[in-house]
């Protein structure tokens, strides 16, 4: 008991005032940020130690948490890159006490092991240990990448197939390293292929690029971005001269805007793009000048009408919108996207619970298996604030998206 009560109380260092940060000359400020780094390291490295064991215990569990990844988001703030890194770290170090001790010592920062923890073996921990106190982080990432590279040519991992093998032919193992992953908050796409199909992709993507037309100013990375998306649309829609997609796109994008931005040209009411952001007036109306317009009878909030007791499963208006709020699963921390669904708060049976806005929340299959089991509740308003209480006694909140809150003028829960 002391030993917890210890480690709750450890001292931190005071704030600098403006007043303290002046009388600093430039030498202290570069030893005092040069101290502060190594202290940031070894709090890492204590972080990534506690993660470790808390994962092989699988303690996260006893707060609903999916992974200790999803435990770390919910938990510290951290973002979810932040918290993929630790994680992974965390689940690496146990064999590696040479990186795991430099790292709680402050001699290496969290950013050098993450680079090398991946070729690092038992054997090799030692090695990596001392060049990592005289290596940068690049120069300790082109290591890692030649160990790898090495490792593919000798066949330890990919069966001597290297970067894909004579003719260009896709490994198992290159096949299973494929992924596509969106940014909904920078708009970015990211994708990894086996060398192959990389290749194909990359000159399918340039070959388009050169028949986009150009005057000589636009910038080669966005003709790309044009090539890329007619590509998209290449299924659907008619086609320019030269090949390129000049139809509408086949596939469906929402936008939520007040009637009035289309009906009255001089409006400047704000609209919004269903999981990215607000879009101007001007976006609206030249969406929707190729677009379906489905016109949807809201609440004085903004919130598609409710349908009460008169149906148990939500509308496809109502999905939409529920969507456009929550943006995820709403059990804190947790980031599921994809594999979401309303979930009534207050039970259709045995409880009587209707089918509005209020009482229908995303969940995950995760945690809507969780809120029916092992002793988990979930309460609130979902338009608002809702609660989850678990085995522990530990309240968990959940808030909508923010943006949502602003769109509809609705103030945040305090």
């Amino acid at each position: 008991m002391a030993r917890t009560s210890q480690s709750q109380t450890q001292s931190r260092p005071e704030p600098l005032t403006t007043a303290a940060l002046a009388q600093l000359s430039d030498v202290e400020l570069l030893e005092q940020a040069v101290a502060a780094s190594a202290q940031v390291a070894a709090l890492t490295g204590r972080l990534v130690q506690l993660a470790g064991e808390l994962d092989r215990r699988q303690g996260w569990r006893a707060e609903g948490a999916t992974s200790l990844e999803n435990w770390i988001v919910a938990r510290t703030g951290a973002s979810v890159p932040t918290a993929r890194a630790q994680a992974h770290v965390a689940e690496r170090l146990f064999d590696l006490p040479n990186l795991a001790a430099g790292l709680a010592s402050g001699e290496l920062s969290f950013d050098k092991v993450r680079a090398v923890v991946d070729t690092a073996t038992p054997s090799t921990d030692a090695e990596l240990t001392a060049r990592a106190k005289t290596c940068s982080v690049r120069d300790l990432a082109d290591l890692a990448r030649a160990a790898r590279r090495r490792s593919d040519l000798t066949g330890e991992d990919h069966g001597g197939a290297g970067d894909g093998g004579a003719g260009g032919v896709d490994t198992d193992a290159d096949a299973g390293k494929r992924s596509v992953r969106f940014n909904d908050s920078f708009r970015t796409v990211t994708a990894q292929l086996p060398p192959a199909s990389y290749a194909e992709a990359r000159a399918a993507l340039e070959a388009g690029a050169r028949r986009v037309p150009s005057d000589g100013e636009t910038p080669w990375d966005q003709r790309l971005a044009d090539s890329f998306m007619g590509l998209l649309r290449s299924d659907g829609g008619a086609k320019g001269p030269r090949g390129i997609s000049v139809g509408p796109s086949p596939y469906t994008v929402v936008a939520h805007a007040p009637v009035e931005v289309l009906l009255d040209p001089e409006s400047q009411l704000l609209g919004e793009l269903e999981r990215d952001g607000l879009i101007d007036a001007e976006t609206v109306r030249r969406l929707a000048c190729d677009a379906t317009v489905v016109i949807a009878v809201d609440d004085h909030a903004g919130h598609t009408m409710y349908e009460g007791r008169q149906r148990r499963y939500p509308t496809a208006a109502q999905r939409r919108e529920i969507m456009r709020r929550d943006r995820h699963c709403r059990f804190p921390g947790c980031p599921n996207v994809t594999f979401v669904h309303p979930h009534h708060i207050k039970r259709w049976k045995p409880d009587r619970g209707p089918t509005d806005l209020p009482n229908l929340a995303l969940l995950c299959d995760f945690h809507h298996h969780l809120v029916h089991s092992n002793g988990w509740t979930m309460t609130g308003d979902a338009n608002a604030e809702l609660t989850f209480v678990g085995p522990t006694g530990r309240a968990l909140t959940s808030r909508p998206s923010p943006l949502w809150t602003l769109v509809t003028g609705r103030a945040p829960s305090t």
